[in-house]
């Protein structure tokens, strides 16, 4: 299976905005549970502490690379959906390849609501979310050549 992408961390200059030197010193680049896994898990830099309703959004420190016809798509842990109503708030995260070329390095935030009654801690190190590379198409008529700086929305800034 052929190799294309990879994960890094942004600088510390970067992550520094939201959190500290010990924090992104412990950051875990996403990793593969099992040869067959087709998401990599992202790992809490911080311990998550989130009460029922309460939403939390979560610097990873992580960026990704990949080759223009792909994105990276963020979901929840299943486990933390089935047990906590765990959702991400824009239900599937999508990373374009053009992301990592942003002012914020593609710094990769993760914004997820805990809709249980349950309160639900995630320690430091431990999964909650996975993503999954994918390639696209495009259609034959395709012709955007806008190209982007920022995140969350960035690509629609023009849209009225």
């Amino acid at each position: 299976m052929r190799k294309s992408a990879k994960f890094e961390k942004v600088s510390f200059v970067t992550f520094s905005e939201n959190g500290s030197r010990e924090i992104y010193d412990a950051i875990k680049l996403p990793r593969r549970a099992t040869a067959k896994s087709a998401g990599y898990d992202f790992f809490a830099p911080t311990k998550l502490t989130v009460a029922p309703n309460q939403t939390v959004t979560v610097a990873t420190g992580i960026r990704a690379l990949m080759p223009d016809s792909w994105c990276l798509m963020i979901f929840p842990r299943s486990g933390l959906g089935f047990k906590y109503k765990l959702r991400l708030n824009n239900t599937v995260g999508i990373i374009d390849a053009d992301y990592s070329d942003s002012d914020n390095e593609g710094h990769i935030f993760i914004r997820m609501t805990n809709e249980s009654d349950k309160l639900l801690e995630i320690e430091q190190g431990s999964a909650f979310a996975q993503g999954i590379f994918v390639q696209y198409l495009l259609t034959e008529d395709d012709d955007t050549t806008e190209t982007r700086n920022g995140g969350l929305g960035s690509t629609s800034k023009g849209e009225k």
